[in-house]
């Protein structure tokens, strides 16, 4: 079944962890053996053909790259320019696979429909390019709110204005607080250029303040349920609710410490705590359970987002196994049409409203 996924670090893969995504997974894995920088190392499991293998035909990729204050113990950059510069080699990237014909960037509607006729056209998928919608993951990087006019132009389609921690437009996972009048700003010019505003990682106050100061599509990329697991990097079911409201889409993400309770690093893992597949069904159900409907979830996986095997569904090789999802559905008494819906109907209604 033809499959998008919302949420994919496809550029950081590719510049950070230096991995060369258009080898299948298992080369980046030999590639990796031995190395011991990142614990995901030799754990990785999305590559371009391996999206091809598994339909997944469309997906929303990410720039990201934080600003640090001093007093700000994570990692990231020590200016908003330095943060900016990082995205538009990522940036480059994106280019650099487009021009050897791996991946084509969707701005509109009507690329969007041209690329799901291409995918849809009953040939196979092999030398297809993956279509890709660029997101930028936390705003930090935008140096002035004018800079979302140059984004615009380079095709930036979506911006989650927090990602971890403090932000210079919003505060995001693990923090607290308001977005003030930057990030206000924004916000404005984001809804000046119908750019999506991504609410994953916005921390309670600043997603409210969000929704009350935002007018345009509202989507959360790779979020799941704090009903299932209480954490302020999920959604509570009035926030759900709220979004539902808004007609928006929830991805549902596999990051095992989001997917199941009482995850440590390091230390858990995928089969000692039953993480699989089917445990993203149960956030998307619970999600489906408050909408009264199947309309508003989708596939957001953030799989290779800093995590590999060790902290993704165990039933999980690669993102080609996406395609259990349809039977596991099917095992819940989910419809063929939500089914379609789930692995794409529902973002693509989204996409062509939005960009109507």
């Amino acid at each position: 079944m033809f499959t998008i996924d919302a949420h994919l670090d496809l550029s950081m893969n590719a510049l950070e962890w230096n991995r060369d995504l258009r080898q299948p997974v298992d080369y980046l894995r030999e590639r990796e053996q031995g190395m011991t920088d990142k614990p995901d190392r030799a754990k990785a499991t999305v590559s371009l053909p391996d999206l091809r293998r598994g339909n997944v035909g469309l997906v929303v990729a990410t720039q990201i790259a934080r600003y640090v204050a001093p007093d700000n113990p994570l990692p990231g950059w020590h200016s908003p320019e330095q943060a900016w510069a990082q995205t538009q080699g990522q940036r480059a990237w994106y280019e650099a696979m487009e021009a050897a014909g791996e991946i084509v960037q969707i701005l509109d509607l009507a690329g969007l429909e041209n690329h799901l006729a291409l995918w849809n056209d009953g040939t196979p998928n092999d030398l297809k390019p993956v279509g890709y919608i660029l997101s930028l993951e936390g705003a930090d990087s935008i140096v002035t709110p004018a800079y979302v006019e140059r984004a615009y132009q380079y095709g930036l389609r979506a911006i989650g204005p927090a990602h971890y921690g403090p932000g210079r437009y919003a505060q995001g996972t693990d923090a607290t607080g308001f977005m003030g009048p930057a990030g206000h700003a924004l916000l404005r010019e984001m809804e000046r250029f119908n750019i999506i505003l991504d609410a994953t990682h916005l921390c309670d106050d600043s997603f409210w303040e969000a929704l009350d100061h935002f007018n345009g599509s509202v989507w959360a990329s790779h979020n799941n349920c704090r009903a299932l697991v209480n954490h302020n990097r999920q959604f509570s079911d009035e926030q759900l609710k709220e979004l539902i409201a808004r007609d928006a889409v929830i991805g549902g993400a596999l990051d095992a410490w989001m997917m199941v309770p009482g995850w440590v690093r390091g230390q858990s893992t995928p089969e000692g705590t039953n993480c699989n597949l089917a445990v993203m069904i149960d956030h998307l159900d619970h999600i489906c359970q408050l909408a009264g409907n199947a309309r508003h979830v989708g596939i957001g996986s953030d799989l290779d987002g800093a995590f590999g095997k060790e902290q993704c569904p165990y039933d999980l090789e690669t993102i080609a196994d996406l395609q259990k999802i349809p039977d596991l559905l099917r095992q819940r008494g989910y419809t063929d049409g939500d089914i379609r819906g789930i692995m794409h109907g529902n973002w693509l209604r989204f996409l062509r409203q939005a960009w109507s």
